[in-house]
C-alpha cells in the first residue's frame, strides 16, 4: 500500500513519495521514474484525494482494511481538489475523493465521473489567534471575511492551491462582493500559501494569522498549533466529502470494478460506523460524520462544534 504527496506532474502508474522536493530533485526523480513505469501493477486502485482526508489520518486508517478485504493495493495521491479533478479528467486515477459540490457535479455532467457518492461531512471553521485582532469572533463567515478585507486587521493565510477549501474561501469572498483578483492584491495581510491544509495551519499559527480550515484537520493539528476557532456557524461552512469513480466510457483502462468496490466500501454500514467513530477517543469529538445515502443540505447549527473544539 502507499500514500504519496504530489508536487510534480502526474504519472499514470507511479505516485511520488516525497511531500516536499526541490525543482531540481523533482526533475531528476521524474526522469528516473519514467524508465520504471513498465513494471507498474495494473490491478492497483489509483485514488486522488483531498489533503484534509490525508492530514487527519483517515486514509491511513481505512487503507489497510480495504486492501485486506479485496486483496488489491491502493495507490493514493493526496492533493488539492483542482488537481484531483485534473487527474480524473486525464484518466490518471480510478477514483477521486474531493469536497467541492459544484465541481463534482460538473465533473459527472461532463461524463468524466460515474456519479458523486457522498460518504462523510464535517464543517469549515475560521480559526485564528486567541486575541482575535480583527474582532470577527461571533460574526457570520460572510461578515468576518468582509471585515478582514475592509479593516486589514490581522493576516489571513489562504490555501491558494485550488483545493476544495480554497474554492470555499473564494466562494465566500464572492458572496460578500469581492472579486478574487482584488483579494489577491489586497496587501501583505493576505498570504497565498499554495500548500495543503496541515501546512497552512502551521503557517497560520507561526504568523498568528487567520485561516479557513476543515474541522477534522484542525482537531488533528490542534496540539501542534496556537490557534483557536473564531467563526464556526453558517450554511456555507458545510463540508461534504464525495467519492467519484472515473467513467470507463471516457477512459477504458480505468479499474472500474475496483473503483466501484472502493466506493461501496466507503458507503458500507461497517465503514460508515468506523468513519463516525474515527478520532473520537483521541480528540473528544467526531472528525467526520458519516452520511452515505443522506447528504446534508445545510449547516446543522450546533454550538458544541465550537465549544467542543475549544475545550478539548
Amino acid at each position: 500500500m502507499g500514500t504519496y504527496s504530489v508536487k510534480a506532474p502526474p504519472l499514470r502508474c507511479f505516485f511520488m513519495r516525497n511531500k516536499a522536493i526541490s525543482s531540481l530533485m523533482a526533475g531528476i526523480a521524474l526522469l528516473s521514474l519514467i524508465g520504471g513505469m513498465v513494471g507498474c501493477a495494473t490491478s492497483a486502485v489509483r485514488v486522488a484525494t483531498t489533503t484534509s482526508l490525508y492530514d487527519t489520518g483517515l486514509w491511513s486508517y481505512l487503507e489497510p482494511k480495504f486492501e485486506k478485504k479485496y486483496g488489491v493495493e491502493l495507490d493514493i495521491i493526496y492533493t488539492g481538489t483542482g488537481k484531483a479533478l485534473e487527474y480524473g479528467r486525464r484518466g490518471d486515477v480510478d477514483v477521486i475523493v474531493i469536497h467541492s459540490k459544484a465541481h463534482e457535479e460538473q465533473f459527472v455532467t461532463d461524463g468524466y465521473g460515474v456519479e458523486r457518492v457522498p460518504f462523510a461531512y464535517n464543517y469549515f471553521l475560521i480559526v485564528g489567534p486567541e486575541t482575535d485582532p480583527a474582532g470577527i469572533k461571533g460574526l457570520s463567515p460572510e461578515e468576518a471575511f468582509k471585515k478582514l478585507m475592509e479593516t486589514g486587521n490581522g493576516s489571513f493565510v489562504s490555501r491558494g492551491d485550488d483545493s476544495g477549501t480554497h474554492e470555499k474561501e473564494k466562494a465566500i469572498w464572492e458572496i460578500v462582493g469581492f472579486d478574487y483578483e482584488t483579494i489577491q492584491q489586497a496587501g501583505e495581510w493576505y498570504i497565498e500559501a499554495g500548500i495543503g491544509m496541515g501546512p497552512a495551519l502551521m503557517m497560520a499559527s507561526e504568523k498568528q494569522a487567520y485561516t479557513l480550515t476543515d474541522m477534522g484537520t484542525f482537531l488533528a493539528y490542534k496540539g501542534k498549533i496556537d490557534l483557536v476557532p473564531i467563526v464556526g456557524e453558517g450554511d456555507i461552512l458545510l463540508n461534504v466529502y464525495c467519492a467519484i469513480a472515473i467513467s470507463p466510457k471516457k477512459h477504458q483502462k480505468t479499474n472500474a470494478e475496483m473503483a466501484e468496490n472502493l466506493i461501496d466500501f466507503l458507503a458500507s454500514p461497517e465503514i460508515q460506523e468506523l468513519i463516525g467513530s474515527y478520532g473520537v477517543e483521541e480528540y473528544g469529538m467526531q472528525l467526520f460524520t458519516p452520511c452515505a445515502g443522506a447528504e446534508p443540505e445545510s449547516y446543522l447549527a450546533a454550538a458544541n462544534i465550537l465549544d467542543g473544539a475549544e475545550s478539548n
